[in-house]
This record gives C-alpha cells, sequence and structure tokens, in this order.
C-alpha cells in the first residue's frame, strides 16, 4: 500500500483499507504500507498487489504520491505507447492487480483521472473500483475501504 494521508479523513480510510487487507479469511499475504515519499521501485517490484491513497489537493493527486511516479515510473516498467497506455511496452510490474482511494473536499475528479492514466501506462489491472470520498467519511465510506483491501487482499491470495 503506497498512500499520502495527512488528513484525519484520508487515514480513516488508510486503517479501514489495512483492516480489510487483513481480514482473517486471507492467509499467506503480507501486507506492507509504504508513506508515498519513502516508497521505491524495489518497494513496487517486490509487491503482487498495489493500493494508492491520495487526497485530491488543487484538483490533483497529492505531490507525495506524483512524486513517487515520478522517482520509480521507469524502474518499475513504465512506458508509453502512441496513444499514452502501456501497450505492448508495459514492464516489471504488469498486469499486477491496484486499487485507489481518494479523499477531497470538493472534487476528486482530477486526482482520479491523472492516477489512473499513470497506473494505465504501467500496465496495471483495476481489481476494484476506485473509492472516492468527498467531505465528511462515513461508515458505508469505512465499510467501502474495508471491501477494497480484503478484494485486492483475496485477489493477490488467489493468484498465488
Amino acid at each position: 500500500m503506497i498512500h499520502h494521508s495527512p488528513t484525519a479523513a484520508t487515514r480513516s480510510l488508510l486503517d479501514a483499507v489495512l483492516a480489510g487487507a487483513n481480514d482473517p479469511e486471507i492467509e499467506g499475504v503480507d501486507v506492507r504500507t509504504v508513506a508515498a515519499l519513502e516508497a521505491t521501485a524495489d518497494d513496487v517490484l517486490a509487491a503482487d498487489g498495489y493500493i494508492l491513497g491520495t487526497p485530491a489537493n488543487f484538483g490533483y493527486m497529492s505531490g507525495a504520491l506524483k512524486h513517487f511516479f515520478d522517482s520509480t515510473f521507469l524502474a518499475i516498467g513504465g512506458a508509453l505507447d502512441e496513444k499514452g497506455g502501456a501497450g505492448d511496452s508495459a514492464g516489471a510490474s504488469a498486469k499486477r492487480p491496484f486499487g485507489l482511494f481518494v479523499h477531497g473536499r470538493y472534487d476528486t475528479t482530477g486526482a482520479i483521472r491523472s492516477v489512473l492514466s499513470i497506473v494505465q501506462a504501467l500496465g496495471w489491472q483495476q481489481a476494484h473500483e476506485t473509492l472516492e470520498v468527498m467531505g465528511e467519511v462515513g461508515d458505508q465510506h469505512l465499510a467501502t475501504a474495508y471491501e477494497l483491501g480484503a478484494t485486492l487482499a483475496a485477489n493477490v491470495m488467489e493468484n498465488r
């Protein structure tokens, strides 16, 4: 799990995703959490799946998550074809499952679009719909965050 969770709202979503990924029904999956500013290409290449978390800042993903992508993109298999996706050029981490959660106060559209465009160029496969939360985080959001974590972990467990 690579995240930037500077606010209580984003942290609560992170905690719920972690709880889901560590659900007692999930066996043999080691869940690691790495802050976006500390995540390396080695962290990505060692993982079988990814959960990304970010606040929506000024209509974009957080600077920390953008820095993560900027500093690891080529080393983790990123490449762009003429259409802006990975196409046949997808590399080392292609086809691995991912999930995304985004929290914003007013708009999350740009943050989601920016993350999805990058993971498309990595060739990652979305295993759960994006969890998009605006405003206060409620019980339903936390339940969906739990489901996101459990779904990704179950996907990794099944594909071992």
